[in-house]
This record gives structure tokens, sequence and C-alpha cells, in this order.
């Protein structure tokens, strides 16, 4: 104990020493023209590249002004909306074709969406003694944390896993969105098992499912689920499917990729990335929100008194003190997120049947009156709209997917963009992504170490 102790005492002084050197001074961004976080200073994203898998559109700027649009989505050129609708209509489950163009480049005919529907479905089996030796003999409390030590551990599976051909990595990425559902849902298993002490329930996919169909049975004791449940998921992994490649996990993608190593290396390196909190965890915040929020307004379908408690949020005097209400608001969209659009449209079709449709109705208030709360703090007109995010986490809640689950989710059905830019970066500009920082630190003379105090 007494070394313990000593240890901690030297961690601490080092952590004060350490905490002791100055911050940069914001005033140097502006002097060195540093894009702080790969911003320009008007909010816009710095051009570091260029893409042909996704676009995200929110704006136009006229005069160098932005000028607000309804928000806009697209795969490979196409509208998310049109991919979506034709999907419903049909009657069909849409995110296998997602995975098809997204890698491809073009939207699949019959033959080639029942071939790749049929690749996938008899791929997401693990390998032999993997979910034992992998999975089961050392879980995780945190399932992103697993999922990527997962993908990782794969890599040893693998006959040919450096080869960085594009017919190798397409092999590769397609192995990956079948087994990466597979995996979170076994990881969950043994997390609900050795931390939860729940009982163990391993389910073997059913390669006739489709993926959302087989999440859902794969991680329910009883494996059954709704045909309503499982389509609503499977719009929420179309809508998740790719966003571009300037969202941070994309671009590490992008940028671990350059460096010429392995599919798991860098698939690992974009869960890593999505898994903080700032990018992939905001369902959390807005699920976390909602619960202060109904904890603390009598009624939750009055207006007056929920608008009265978002001014105490965005005061910064209510919920987490950030002034921050989550699920509002976006770094390209402005008039309207297509996602969240799309997404609130079924999450208030599923309500209905669930018995959530007053809470719905709550989510309706603060998208409603976010913009109405902040232009009255501000003093001027504020141009804000719901992301995905203000939607996303109320729909799996509904769905019962255990909230450890949401940013796994995320993670599985953002996989195929991921492999999607992967593939663009190794066969377009084969050139290692190497930026630059300006040392503001200076110089100093060196001391021997007989004479340091």
């Amino acid at each position: 104990m007494a070394d313990s102790d000593n240890y901690r005492q030297f961690l601490d002084n080092l952590s004060e020493t350490v905490g002791a050197v100055k911050s940069n001074d914001p005033q140097l961004y502006t002097k060195y023209n540093v894009k702080r976080g790969l911003r320009n200073a008007d909010g816009t994203g710095v051009v570091v590249g260029m893409t042909r898998v996704g676009d995200v559109r929110g704006y136009h700027t006229e005069d160098g002004e932005k000028i607000p649009e309804e928000g806009r989505l697209f795969y490979r050129g196409y509208d998310v909306y049109d991919i979506v609708n034709a999907a419903q209509a049909e009657g069909r489950f849409g995110f296998e074709e997602c995975c098809f163009l997204l890698l491809t480049g073009h939207l699949p005919n019959k033959d080639e969406l029942n071939e790749v529907k049929d690749y996938l479905g008899n791929h997401r089996y693990l390998p032999f003694g993997f979910t034992e030796d992998m999975i089961m003999k050392a879980p995780s409390r945190n399932i992103m944390n697993k999922i990527a030590r997962s993908v990782m551990a794969a890599y040893s599976y693998d006959d040919n896993p450096d080869d960085t051909s594009i017919s190798n990595v397409l092999r590769q990425s397609l192995n990956l969105i079948a087994q990466l559902p597979t995996m979170a849902a076994y990881s969950y298993q043994a997390k609900s098992y050795y931390f939860d002490n729940k009982s163990l329930v391993i389910h073997t996919p059913n390669p006739e499912l489709s993926t959302s169909e087989n999440f859902l049975a794969m991680i329910r004791p009883s494996s059954e689920y709704t045909r309503q449940e499982a389509e609503l998921l499977d719009l929420c992994m179309m809508l998740h499917a790719e966003h571009g490649g300037g969202n941070n996990s994309s671009f590490t993608m992008r940028v671990v990729s350059s460096t010429g190593t392995d599919t798991y290396a860098a698939v690992a390196s974009a869960i890593n990335s999505l898994k903080g909190p700032k990018h992939g965890g905001a369902n959390h915040k807005v699920m976390a929100m909602v619960e202060n929020i109904k904890e603390n307004v009598s009624d939750i379908g009055d207006e007056d008194e929920v608008y009265q408690y978002i001014l105490k949020i965005l005061r910064g005097e209510a919920f987490d003190g950030t002034g921050l209400v989550y699920g509002m608001g976006h770094a390209v969209y402005t008039l309207s997120d297509p996602r969240a659009v799309m997404l609130k449209e079924k999450a208030e079709e599923l309500s209905l049947v669930t018995g959530f449709h007053k809470e719905f109705m709550l989510y309706n208030l603060i998208e409603k009156l976010t913009p109405k709360a902040m232009a009255e703090l501000r003093g001027r007109d504020v141009i804000i709209c719901a992301n995905v995010d203000l939607y996303s986490g109320f729909v799996y809640s509904m769905l019962d997917i255990p909230p450890e689950l949401y940013t796994p989710l995320f993670a599985i059905a953002r996989l195929p963009g991921w492999c999607a830019h992967r593939i663009e970066e190794l066969n377009v500009d084969p050139r290692i992504i190497r930026p630059a920082y300006k040392n503001v630190g200076g110089t100093k003379r060196y001391v021997v170490l007989s004479a340091r105090n």
C-alpha cells in the first residue's frame, strides 16, 4: 500500500508539473492564421481533399456570404431521400444497397443486390474460436473498446492482411461490414454476463436476414422483433452510412489509410475516433438532457414550461452547465438535417405504437422552441435545426436497444462509408497526409544534470 501511495504522489506531482505548462495563447491562432480544428474563421471546414463518396449540403455561398438552405445528403451523387424512399416503397431493407453503392460507386441491379446480400449474410459468422478467445476471455464494459480490439484481432485470422490492392481491401471491407454487427452483439452479451450478472445468450447469425434483422435477433434473448422495428433500425443505418469526408472518423480513416497500413488498423482507428464523446456519443447527451427535462418540468406537454427550462439550459443554469441544447445545431446543416427529418417521421409512427408519443412530443418541442429561446438570449434571429442525434437515441430507446450499443451501432452503420473513403484514398491519391504545426515554444539552452535544481 505504501509503495502504491508513493507512486500516486509521484503521479500527482508529475501532473502538476505538466499542468503548469501554459496552453497556447488563443491570440496566437489568429496571429499565425492557424486553422484550429481544421476550421476556417467563419466555421466552414478547411478543404484538404476531394471525394466522390458523399456530399453534405446545408448552405451555399453568394459574394462570400453563407446563404442557408434545406439540408441535403448525397451518397455517390444520389440523394439519400431517393435511396430511402425507394427502399421503403418497395418494402425492402436498404442498408445493403447503401453498402454496395458506397463501395462501388454505382447502384446495384437486382442480381448485384442479391449477390451482396448473399455475401454479407454468409460472412457474418466469426472465425472458429474468435468469440471465445477474443471476446469472452477479455470482456469490456465499453463496447466501442471491445469492437475496436476485435477488429484489430481479425488481422490475425486473415491469410492476406497487408495487401492494399483494391480487390483485397474490398474483400476485407465486405467481411468487416458483415462481421462487425456480430462482434458488437457478442461483445454486448459478454459485457452483460460478466459485468451486469445477466444470462449469457449467444445467437448464431441467420444468413437469410438483413443486417438490421440480424442485429436485433442477436442482442435479444428471445431473438424476436417486429418488421416495423427492423425497418426503423434499417433506416437509422442507411442515414448513418456516410456523411462526407470531413467528419472526424472518416478523416481519421483517410489519414491512417494514407500511410499504407492494413484495413484492420485503419478501421480500428476510425472506431476509436468515433468513440470520443464529441463525435459518436452525442445521442447519449440528448437522452440525458431529456431525462433531466422530464425530472424538472412538471408537465412536459406545457410549451411555456418547457420553453422556460430550455432558457435555463442555454444560460448554463440547468442540466450540465455547458449552455448547450444537445441535438440542436450542425456544422453544415442550417435550415434542416435531412437525416433528422426522415428519422423524426418514422419515430412518431413508432411512438404511437409503443406508447411513447407524449415523449416524442417533448423532442418535438425541443426542436421547435430552441431557436426561439436562443434568439431571445442573443437578441437576434438564430438559424439552427435539429440534427440526427436529437431523434436517434429516442428511436433506439423505443427499439429497446441498450444505451451502450448506441455508438457501436453508429460504427456499424458508418463502416461502409469509412471503407469507401479508404478505397478512394488508396486508389486516387496515394500520398501520406502530413499537416503542419507551428511551434510557439521557442528554444532553450540545455542544462547539464548536475546544474539543475
